[in-house]
């Protein structure tokens, strides 16, 4: 183990998958590409995750529905709800299933510095500098 902290996204956009997983590489965290809600759930079985990025709008499980089975699960990691759906009841729903965050897709890159930050409570090597 590197010792970074570890970040689960779920996505079915491989282009955002990969994206994304660029992004936090350059951010000093080790990313987790899951296409799936239930991959995501797979993937939190075997591995250590500190923060979940998670999409709304999927086949097979909804992000909604991805939430309710953490939950379930008592799953303690704060998930962020990443979504191109800026719907304030979509944005309820979501925090009333758990969701740590609600952010806007086109936000989602200027702000992952600031996000993973506030959300990972480990120190990370900023890899910028």
């Amino acid at each position: 183990m590197d010792g970074k902290p570890r970040v689960a996204f779920v996505d079915d956009d491989p282009r955002l998958r990969s994206l994304i997983a660029e992004e936090l590489s350059d951010e000093g965290v080790h990313p987790l590409a899951c296409s799936t809600g239930q991959e995501l759930l797979d993937c939190l079985d075997v591995e250590k995750v500190d923060l979940i990025l998670l999409d709304l709008m999927m086949p097979v499980m909804d992000g909604l529905s991805c939430l309710r089975h953490l939950n379930e699960r008592g799953v303690k990691i704060p998930a962020l709800v990443v979504t191109s759906f800026n719907d304030e009841g979509k944005r309820q729903e979501a925090m009333e299933s758990g969701a740590a965050d609600y952010i806007i897709k086109p936000d989602l890159f200027e702000r992952l510095p600031e996000l993973l930050d506030r959300y990972l409570n480990k120190p990370r090597k900023n890899a910028h500098g």
